[in-house]
């Protein structure tokens, strides 16, 4: 009863499902607690069920009948263990509704758990009226459906008592009181023919046992006890119409299940109640309801998601910042780079210029390809920065990318200014140094990792934040960086990650946003080709190319997702490389078990027996190896000694080798397009003609050979991902589990919302006129709250 009254969205499922198992395998889908629940969507919904006589069965097709019971019995399985209870059923009242003649069936179900069996045997007997849904077939030239749906109905009069004896022992032993699903045969086929909601699903637990445990959680929230069916299994059938059962029903799901957009808004775009669009997803009484129940919920996504953007731009708009407008050591550092500038380079260089001469924080997204000189920019920003008499800040995801940029920083300032490094491996008194020069307010430039988050860095004089790579960092993240300072700094956030420009100013709503298309003069386009595995012509024509390029002094990357063969098939979890690969969802359908990846260990051993690399030094990289032993090895490669590299995705970020020519990727048909275009940019750096090779075993005509052919057609970053958000849908860049984030965008898709996006940021806007803090629409703040704090990744490289 406490479970009943006491459930909340907040209430984590382990606290109301006593199947532990079912707790631990929701908790792997990152399901824990009622909301998680309810906001795990139904990627589709079945087509509803015909109702046919048994007669007009066909097979390979889901059917519905209303069948009398005859007989039943239960048998242990003669070949392997378990039980069989097989049911002996006809369709007198359906046939006759339909002027047919009746025909038999047998309903056959298998465990190997005989409690299960016993338990399904104790709802049926010889008279009752059953509902089924299910798949027909025939097995001994019997019409047979295995496994199917049954609703129980209850009998116009309820059955007549046996007689007993006055005294001494019953004469037959009295049956269990039958509970029934359904009062009447139309209620039953109205069930049972209704549309079922299909979810994601694992090896551990099934699509029917999560819209079982949905369900459960609903009836819950309804006031209801979701077990009160059976001892053993809650029919997810039960339950569906709460919300239009009655006023008592509607009133306890609404209070549990509070709406976020306010009245006048959902009104006005013919939205459902929260509560209703729930129970209208995962029990859908029709199609069109489940797809205005969908239509409902992506919008308050999108409304929540365009609160959160613009009140975060509203708050930067009111407060203040240093104004650096000494342009002069920038100017100086731009005249003595050894290559021209391009327009777009002296274009966001220009704008990023007026905007810290500004009393107010700038706050800009940077989004470039590889190579395109987004690092030439930054360095002339915090050059204003400093030359202005204050600090500047880069941060960078990696140590490894952390040290590159501050070699590089300090070898193009030629000592004209202070350039200090801040990691988080560094020995305690160099990094103790290095935090009373930032706590001083000494104007100088810090290259700094996540240590730059830590409580114990403080810079005074902060004027200017550089975040490289934006998607590796959460907006509480951006936040901290604003508290280390007197005022709030400047803001320059800057990505490779291919972004389309539709999902750039929907999800950096915040932020002003510049783009550089135009590549350095010198470089060219890089050839990309998609290589069939198991195509062996092709194969070694690639690494016989390959050879040739090597004998000309150039190097190869070839690339593999995994480290070391191991029987799970995956990567271990925790790898600091572990690449972000597709599900079986994006890669649609396939009509073999997929292979196990390709690990780097594997290839290099195959690579070394080759006749094309007889004679060839190769070097392996992944993230187990420390950093010492990735100088070393990043040495070797840079001079020749080992011109060929196996190496997991660690090079996708912070590897500049200008005599790269070369790139193999194994399994890319398993990986996102943006990481491979990603990727792809390691090579071509030194203005060589170069190559990728996409080394793919995706089958003819599936959603994955599909996504190469884009890549190996394009080389223009943000198509590439408008591309990839179309094929993939706009969940698996928005920071939810394929990227590893947690994710309150669930439905929202990018390029497809568009125009819905454009509608709720608007009505944001004017709601926000009249309430900028929210004050009014307290759930509305809380889930405005809850996107911020859960979207710690806004855009995911994947």
């Amino acid at each position: 009863m406490d479970r009943m009254t006491n459930t909340t969205v907040d209430t984590p499922l382990a606290a109301l499902l006593t199947n532990k198992r079912r707790v631990s395998a929701l908790k792997a889908l990152g399901v824990l607690t009622v909301a998680d629940a309810l906001t795990y969507y139904p990627f589709r919904v079945t087509d509803p069920v015909p109702v046919r006589a048994l007669a007009e069965a066909r097979f390979g097709e889901k059917m519905a009948c209303a069948v009398d019971v005859r007989a039943l019995r239960v048998t242990p399985m003669n070949a392997r263990r378990g039980y069989r209870l097989e049911v002996l059923v006809d369709d007198a009242p359906t046939a006759a509704s339909r002027a047919m003649q009746p025909r038999t069936a047998a309903l056959v179900f298998f465990s190997h758990r005989k409690s299960y069996v016993d338990w399904m045997a104790s709802r049926l007997r010889a008279g009752l009226q059953l509902v089924i849904s299910g798949d027909p077939s025939t097995f001994n030239d019997r019409l047979q459906f295995t496994h199917p749906d049954i609703l129980t109905v209850a009998p116009a009069e309820p059955p007549a008592a046996e007689p007993q004896l006055a005294f001494g022992e019953p004469a037959v032993q009295p049956q269990p009181r039958l509970r029934y699903d359904v009062d009447s045969v139309a209620q039953g086929l109205a069930r049972a023919t209704r549309p079922r909601p299909v979810y994601h699903a694992n090896s551990r637990i099934s699509s029917e046992h999560i819209h079982e445990t949905i369900d459960q959680v609903l009836r819950l929230l309804a006031g209801e006890d979701p077990f009160a069916a059976s001892p053993v299994i809650a029919d997810s059938a039960q339950f569906g119409e709460q919300f239009a059962l009655g006023e008592a029903a509607r009133a306890r799901l609404a209070e549990r299940i509070p709406d976020v957009l306010p009245e006048p808004v959902r009104t006005a775009k013919h939205l459902m109640h929260r509560a209703q669009a729930f129970c209208a997803i995962h029990e859908p009484q029709s199609v069109a309801d489940f797809k205005r129940a969908i239509e409902t919920m992506r919008y308050e996504e999108a409304f929540v998601c365009q609160c959160a953007l613009l009140m975060a731009r509203g708050r930067a708009a009111t407060s203040n910042a240093y104004a650096c407008a000494d342009v002069q050591l920038r100017d100086g550092y731009i005249e003595r780079l050894p290559f021209a500038l391009t327009n777009g380079q002296r274009e966001v260089i220009d704008a990023i210029g007026t905007d810290m001469g500004r009393a107010h924080p700038m706050q800009r997204l940077l989004q470039g390809e590889v190579g395109s000189g987004k690092t030439v920019v930054a360095v002339a920003a915090m050059l204003q920065a400093v030359g202005s008499g204050h600090q500047a800040v880069l941060v960078a995801p990696t140590q490894v990318l952390a040290e590159q940029h501050f070699h590089s920083i300090s070898a193009s300032v030629g000592g004209r200014v202070p350039v200090h490094l801040l990691t988080g491996g560094m020995k305690l008194a160099a990094r103790r140094k290095v935090l009373a020069v930032a706590a001083s307010g000494e104007p100088c430039i810090v290259v700094a990792t996540h240590a730059a988050f830590s409580k114990s860095f403080q810079a005074p004089n902060l004027a200017l934040a550089v975040i490289d790579e934006q998607h590796r960092f959460g907006v509480e993240q951006r936040e901290a960086l604003r508290a280390k300072s007197e005022r709030d700094p400047h803001l320059l956030v800057m990505t490779a990650t291919p972004i389309p420009r539709t999902a750039a100013m929907t999800w950096f709503g915040d932020l002003d946003i510049s783009w550089l298309t135009e590549l350095p003069g010198g470089r060219k386009p890089i050839r990309t080709f998609v290589i069939p595995e198991a195509d062996a012509h092709m194969m070694a024509d690639m690494f016989w190319h390959i050879r040739r390029r090597i004998d000309e002094g150039e190097r190869a990357y070839i690339i593999c997702p995994r480290i070391e063969p191991d029987e799970a098939g995956d990567e271990p979890a925790g790898e600091p490389d572990t690449p972000e690969l597709l599900d079986d969802a994006a890669l649609g359908e396939s009509a073999e078990p997929r292979p196990p990846l390709h690990a780097v260990v594997e290839i290099a051993e195959r690579l070394q027996s080759l006749p094309q690399f007889r004679g060839v030094r190769l070097c392996t990289l992944t993230g187990r190896d420390d950093d010492a032993a990735k100088a070393r090895i990043m040495a070797d490669f840079e001079s020749g000694a080992t011109p060929v590299m196996v190496a997991t995705t660690v090079v996708e970020v912070g590897v500049d080798v200008p005599q790269a020519s070369c790139i193999t990727i194994f399994d890319a048909d398993r990986y996102g397009l943006s990481q491979l275009h990603q990727l792809r940019g390691r090579v071509g750096r030194g203005g060589t003609d170069s190559w990728a090779f996409l080394v793919s075993r995706a089958e003819p005509g599936t959603v994955a050979q599909e996504r190469l052919e884009v890549i190996a057609g394009s080389l223009d970053g943000a198509e590439i991902a408008s591309r990839d958000l179309e094929l993939r849908g706009a969940g698996d860049v928005l920071g939810d589990a394929q990227s590893g984030g947690k994710s309150s965008l669930k439905l929202l898709r990018v390029v497809q919302d568009a125009r819905m996006i454009a509608d709720a940021r608007a009505s944001a806007q004017e709601l926000l006129a009249h309430d900028p803090d929210l004050a009014g629409h307290v759930q509305l703040a809380g889930a405005v709250l809850d996107f911020m704090r859960g979207n710690e990744q806004y855009l995911t490289s994947n």
